[in-house]
């Protein structure tokens, strides 16, 4: 049964549709953008949050200004001396650093300089709102400060976000420099949430199509152009995605989007993990630890399959030509 809440929340956008579906849709994108509490729910997310505030106690914190908001970021081993990759890790909608904590250590034990950055309206972040542009607005700040990132990791919303900012994705955004991208449990398309949204407030359809459109008001992009994999597609640099089948919040077809956008995207499932405990579990670690580590092909190696490329193109166009 519905709660009062969304009871009463249903007539007054039902109220408002009547007078101004515009309106209407407005004050609906600006609940479905309100993040949710920050306090951990239950027992059980208590004890992680509690543990992962232990993990970071030790990280240097800075806030990070841009425009629309200012968001924290955790820094581990940033005073450490010599050359070192630089990682930056971002949780999914309703999470926070201390979430992503058992990721963001492990890559610092093993001698990187991690940012893991708490989004708008999230963790030690300002706001109660978060969207896609001032989730990529928080990651292009994270990258002026920070510099160059040689692998870009987020779970869930977090993951869609950082595709997007490297792809340079939002207009008046700069794409995020990154060498490799790794995807946890992240949706390659945004239109079903809000579709999911519409149905759940039972907007009218001049509503629901008030409030789709806000999206592009607000970000810059109609939502139907929210398909992370074409980001995907278009970057060419090595991709790992993690998902697991039995995720029940962000479908596994996602994933399987994801991996059509080419080679250089790589599937692992992560089965059992769900949408949650896959961003901690050993298996998943492990592997995005050997990803990472992996070396970056040489500059011959790049030209080699850059000549390569043109040649099949000529042979391809010589061919149409003949027949």
């Amino acid at each position: 049964m519905p709660s009062f809440a969304l009871k009463v929340t249903r007539l007054g956008l039902s109220s408002l549709g009547r007078i101004s579906p515009r309106l209407a849709g407005k004050a609906a994108f600006k609940l479905f953008c309100l993040t949710p509490s920050r306090r951990p729910q239950g027992a059980k997310a208590e004890a992680a949050h509690s543990q992962g505030r232990a993990r970071l106690n030790s990280a240097e914190q800075i806030m990070l200004s841009f425009r629309g908001g200012r968001a924290m970021a955790y820094r581990l081993n940033g005073g450490a001396k010599g050359q070192r990759k630089r990682f930056l890790v971002v949780h999914g909608w309703g999470s926070s650093s201390e979430y992503m904590s058992e990721l963001a250590v492990f890559l610092a034990n093993a001698g990187a300089e991690v940012i893991s950055l708490d989004l708008p309206g999230h963790g030690r972040s300002w706001g109660r709102f978060l969207n896609v542009r001032l989730a990529v607005s928080a990651i292009v700040a994270a990258a002026e400060r920070f510099g160059a990132f040689d692998a870009t990791i987020g779970h869930s919303f977090g993951g869609a976000s950082i595709a997007m900012a490297a792809a340079g994705f939002l207009p008046g955004t700069e794409p995020t420099l990154t060498d490799r991208l790794v995807l946890i449990g992240a949706p390659s398309a945004m239109g079903w949430l809000f579709t999911d949204f519409g149905r759940m407030m039972r907007l009218d359809p001049k509503v629901q199509a008030a409030l789709e459109a806000e999206v592009g008001h607000v970000t810059g992009r109609a939502l139907d152009e929210y398909v992370a994999e074409h980001s995907v597609r278009d970057l060419g640099r090595p991709v790992l995605v993690i998902h697991a089948e039995d995720d029940k919040e962000v479908s596994a077809d996602h994933a399987r989007a994801y991996a059509s956008a080419g080679d250089h995207v790589r599937l692992l499932w992560a089965n059992g993990f769900g949408h949650r405990r896959i961003v901690s579990a050993a298996p998943v670690l492990e592997a995005i630890g050997e990803f990472l580590a992996e070396a970056p092909a040489s500059a011959e190696e790049n030209a080699f399959e850059s000549a390569g490329e043109t040649v099949i193109s000529f042979l391809r166009t010589s061919v149409r030509r003949v027949s």
